[in-house]
C-alpha cells in the first residue's frame, strides 16, 4: 500500500496515460463509459448478494475479501474518473454544486437520522 495520498487530478492523469497508452479513446464514447460504470458497480454489488450480515463481516474482516472490494470499487473509479475526463467535467466542482443541491433537499433539520427520500420529508 502507498503511503502518499493521490489527488483526483493525479488519479485522472494516471487513468488518460493508461488508455491512451493503449489507443483506447476510440471505445470510449459516453455511452460505453456509462456502460462501464453500471458493469462495475453491479459487479461491486454481486459481492455482497444474499449474505447475511455476518458474511459481510467477513468479507471485509478478510484480506482476499476487502482485495475483491478494493477492486471492484477501483473499476468504478476508473470509469468515473475516465468520463468525466473524456467530456471534460471538473468533478470536483461537479460535486460541489451537487451538495450544495443535496443541502437544499436535504436539510438537517427535517432529514437528520431518517433514510426518507426529500419528496418524502416533512
Amino acid at each position: 500500500m502507498e503511503s502518499r495520498q493521490d489527488t483526483l487530478n493525479d488519479l485522472i492523469a494516471m487513468t488518460r496515460e493508461f488508455c491512451e497508452q493503449r489507443d483506447w479513446d476510440q471505445f470510449h464514447a459516453p455511452d460505453q463509459l456509462a456502460v462501464g460504470i453500471v458493469t462495475e458497480a453491479a459487479e461491486l454489488l454481486q459481492l455482497f448478494r444474499f449474505k447475511s450480515l455476518e458474511q459481510l463481516k467477513q468479507l471485509f474482516e478478510s484480506p482476499q475479501g476487502r482485495e475483491r472490494i478494493s477492486d471492484e470499487l477501483a473499476d468504478v473509479l476508473f470509469f468515473v474518473l475516465r468520463f468525466a475526463q473524456m467530456n471534460a467535467i471538473d468533478l470536483p466542482t461537479a460535486m460541489r454544486h451537487k451538495m450544495a443541491k443535496n443541502d437544499l433537499k436535504y436539510p438537517v433539520e427535517k432529514s437528520r437520522g431518517s433514510n426518507l427520500k426529500y419528496d418524502e420529508l416533512e
